[in-house]
């Protein structure tokens, strides 16, 4: 139940990323659903590595919108046009 909950933050707030990114954002409904459902997972993880969390415990939904806007922004950074 705990990873499901992840990726539920993180398809929010991958569309809430999207939205307050500046710049055309990645093509696509499942593409930013993905980078937000991995900038939760990685907000989650890099939070519990770092001792913000206890293991067990999700970064919660702003942490997951704030991983969410870095992985857009470094997927803008890798992908210019």
């Amino acid at each position: 139940m705990h990873l499901i909950w992840i990726i539920l933050i993180g398809f929010v707030a991958g569309l809430i990323a999207k939205i307050i990114t500046p710049g055309s954002g990645p093509g696509g409904f499942f593409l930013t659903a993905a980078l937000g459902i991995g900038g939760s997972l990685a907000a989650t993880f890099l939070g519990q590595m770092l001792g913000f969390y206890t293991p067990g415990q999700t970064a919660g939904f702003i942490g997951a919108i704030v991983g969410a806007v870095i992985l857009l922004a470094l997927y803008h950074l890798a992908f210019r046009r």
